[in-house]
């Protein structure tokens, strides 16, 4: 979900605020992006993208594939196998997902028609082409998501006693009630601003919800004046009374234009509309400029509410007048004005999900508990024994904060090393890794400041660590660190021995209930020796290219992918199966799609799991005829990425941090590691990509023309869920955990 903003700009604006001076005041204190050295730029640097070598009919629009995959979205909330507030949950993602669509990726587009900028997409489109082709698609979709709530949503929910009412809709005693709440908690938080000559335009915030209200003095002269919702206020007003076992809501923006006379006294109401603005949040840091990065980024969260606007939604009905009063204002262009059904704003749609209604919820889901210490022994010593994999939400995520509480214990343990990147609003693994420090452990943590729209939650985690005496360090200069790592370094009798904990998720608690991500947990020396030597990187210098069993982007991680592709290939061309399985968010990046069709146009049989965005066209005759794609939108979010590469029938797997997209090869800090242990390959290729693939529920397979169609189950046969199949198979058996052969390192 996106934050809203928490400074609200009323202010009426002095100047434009977005024209100031992206070269943000020095302050030497706190610089702790490094910056690249001269050798190590070659190690790690951004590396621009080749131009495209195919034709432009190959690809799929990134942005309209990115608006598919909410059209997918919205279906769930369509469905009726959900519980009914789960959909009003899709509904409300679907909102929450399209507000950031418009203040990062619509807004970039639009900059570059601003700067006339003219390079064309992949699949060959303008940038004017592409906004043009937004609008539409968008259009239908915000439609689309009204005609959900008013056709499908609000008679469901009056149904179960959960009613959405218009002030019109009222007993007289009922809206005196409320307009008494009015006077008493929400007047005094307004704040009217004119608009005339004597008043300029006031500044309207990113997300904000306002009122544009036009009224007559008593001289019959008409103003114009605007009001914002406050996002202090629940949106949704419960009604004062008697209800009998029901829930009955209004509109906060409809009870504030019902009471708009206490605002205005001695003027006459003479109409009042709706409108909502998303502005460009997209804030880029010039990260060689500013000395002190916590003080850019801080700076960098503050002007979001001033990017230009990207998006107005206006009240459907909104006089021309009116709109052109915003439009001029607001310096909007005309592709971003959508006239809307209300209520506008439906991420606000999640309050709902806060009603104790257990029987319109899905029933609560109990991870598998695995204790990583057995028998008594201590968890590093079941570590040495086997590796342990984790698939989260289906397994607990305690085992991840057990493995950093056991090394913040242990007298023998010297050193925790871990990266940031996603931790949410209250994580236990910062209090344990201060205790790690007042203990006299040497802890380093690497905070990625960057992380959009975390930004303000890692720059407070990142303080407190560092008055701690924690080593807190922010990555590399124009490159994210989005790898996913734990490392612990503990004295034992025959030396010092390493332990590492890799993830293709976050360390974030919350979203370990709800999104699909793959642990693993292992003493492997080379494995081990690999991670040392990134964090020495991160928090130091070098020159490393090669690791022993990391591929690391931006250094080596295309090219090992590459690389496992093309033996793909060299095993199809020799008669010899060759099979690539993969699951990702995104798969936009041109030249590993371009691989992938040269797999394809070897035999390869490729099937690809992209829950979000996919920019490759799959059954292209001739190009992609081997390749099928598979999209699962379920409960949980797909989050996982795995690679599988038959290898001649001696299958290897890897997990990862990252998509294929051009961002996560050469714009971030990435890993990717090998899963060794056969059982445990086999393990996770079953369960996380076999089931995926035979999911006749939640799955859609992208059809040549870019849209999705729903798999459906063979005639007699059950609907398979794959969400559900793990969740059933969970229910009678424990975590998998897979040992590890005596010879191994691990062992060793």
């Amino acid at each position: 979900m996106v934050p809203a903003d928490s400074h609200d700009g009323e202010q009426q604006r002095r100047g434009d605020p977005s024209a100031r001076s992206s070269r943000l005041a020095p302050n030497q204190k706190h610089r702790r992006k490094r910056e690249i050295g001269p050798r190590g730029k070659k190690a790690f640097q951004s590396v621009p993208q080749t131009r495209y070598s195919l034709d432009p009919a190959l690809y799929i629009n990134r942005e309209l594939s990115w608006l598919e995959f909410n059209e997918r979205v919205l279906e769930e909330a369509r469905d009726t196998r959900h519980p009914l507030l789960e959909r009003v949950k899709f509904l409300s993602i679907v909102g929450s997902n399209l507000d950031e669509f418009f203040m990062i990726r619509v807004a970039g587009i639009q900059e570059q028609v601003r700067a006339g900028f003219v390079e064309l997409s992949p699949d060959g489109m303008t940038p004017d082409q592409q906004l043009k082709a937004i609008h539409d698609r968008a259009s239908v979709m915000m439609k689309s998501m009204r005609e959900c709530f008013w056709r499908d949503l609000h008679p469901a929910l009056a149904a179960a006693g959960i009613h959405l009412l218009k002030m019109s809709e009222l007993r007289q005693a009922e809206r005196t009630k409320l307009a008494e709440y009015f006077a008493r908690d929400i007047f005094p938080v307004l704040t009217p601003l004119a608009f005339d000559p004597g008043h300029p335009f006031p500044y309207i915030s990113n997300m904000s919800l306002n009122i544009a209200a036009v009224v007559s003095t008593p001289r019959g002269e008409e103003r114009f004046a605007r009001i914002k919702v406050p996002d202090v206020i629940p949106r949704l007003v419960n009604i004062p009374g008697e209800d009998g076992g029901q829930t009955r809501f209004v509109w906060l923006e409809d009870l504030i234009a019902e009471n708009l006379s206490l605002l205005f006294p001695g003027m006459t109401i003479k109409e009042s509309y709706v409108f909502r603005v998303t502005r460009n949040a997209d804030m880029e840091i010039q990260e060689d400029e500013a000395e002190d990065l916590i003080y850019s980024i801080e700076e960098s969260i503050r002007m979001r509410r001033y990017g230009s606007a990207v998006r107005v939604a206006v009240q459907e009905g909104m006089p021309a007048r009116i709109r052109d009063i915003l439009i001029e204002n607001l310096d909007v262009l005309p592709d971003g004005v959508y006239e809307l059904q209300p209520p506008l704003g439906l991420s606000h749609f999640m309050q709902l999900l806060s009603l104790p209604r257990p029987d319109l919820k899905d029933q609560p889901y109990h991870p598998a508990m695995l204790t990583l210490d057995e028998e008594g022994e201590d968890i590093f010593a079941g570590m040495r024994r086997h590796d342990i994999s984790l698939h989260a939400p289906y397994d607990s995520f305690s085992p991840v904060v057990q493995f950093i509480e056991s090394a913040v214990n242990d007298p023998n343990v010297l050193a925790i090393k871990q990266t940031l990147y996603r931790i949410g609003k209250e994580s236990p693994l910062i209090p344990l890794l201060i205790r790690a420090a007042e203990n006299g452990k040497q802890v380093a943590v690497l905070v990625e400041l960057k992380a959009r729209f975390d930004e303000e939650n890692n720059i407070g985690w990142a303080k407190q660590l560092e008055r701690a005496g924690i080593h807190v360090v922010y990555g590399l200069v124009g490159l994210k660190t989005h790898a996913k790592m734990a490392l612990v370094v503990r004295k034992e009798p025959d030396g010092l021995r390493r332990y590492v904990h890799l993830s293709t998720g976050n360390y974030n608690m919350i979203t370990a209930q709800i999104y699909t991500d793959l642990n693993y947990f292992t003493c492997r020396e080379d494995i081990t020796e690999d991670v040392t030597e990134v964090f020495n990187y991160l928090t130091g210098y070098s020159c490393k290219e090669a690791y022993r069993k990391l591929a690391v982007a931006p250094v080596s991680l295309r090219q090992a992918i590459t690389s496992l592709i093309d033996r793909e290939i060299t095993n199809a061309r020799s008669g010899r199966q060759g099979r690539v399985i993969m699951k990702m968010n995104s798969l936009t990046d041109v030249r590993m799609i371009e691989k992938l069709y040269d797999a394809s146009k070897a035999g390869v049989k490729i099937e690809l799991i992209v829950r979000g965005i996919c920019s490759l066209r799959p059954g292209v005759k001739g190009v992609s005829e081997t390749i099928r794609v598979v999209s699962i939108v379920g409960r949980f979010l797909e989050h996982s990425r795995a690679f599988y590469f038959d290898n001649g029938g001696n299958p290897e797997l890897y997990l990862s941090s990252a998509d294929l997209m051009s961002r996560n090869l050469y714009k971030r800090v990435e890993l990717m590691f090998p899963i060794e242990d056969p059982a445990m390959v086999e393990s996770i290729k079953r369960e996380v990509l076999d089931t995926a693939l035979a999911d006749t529920s939640r799955a859609r397979v992208l059809q040549a023309d870019g849209t999705y169609k729903r798999v459906l189950p063979q005639p007699g046969e059950e609907p398979l869920d794959s969400q559900q199949a793990i969740m059933a198979a969970r229910s009678k058996s424990t975590a998998a955990r897979r040992p590890v052969p005596r010879e191994s390192p691990a062992a060793q």
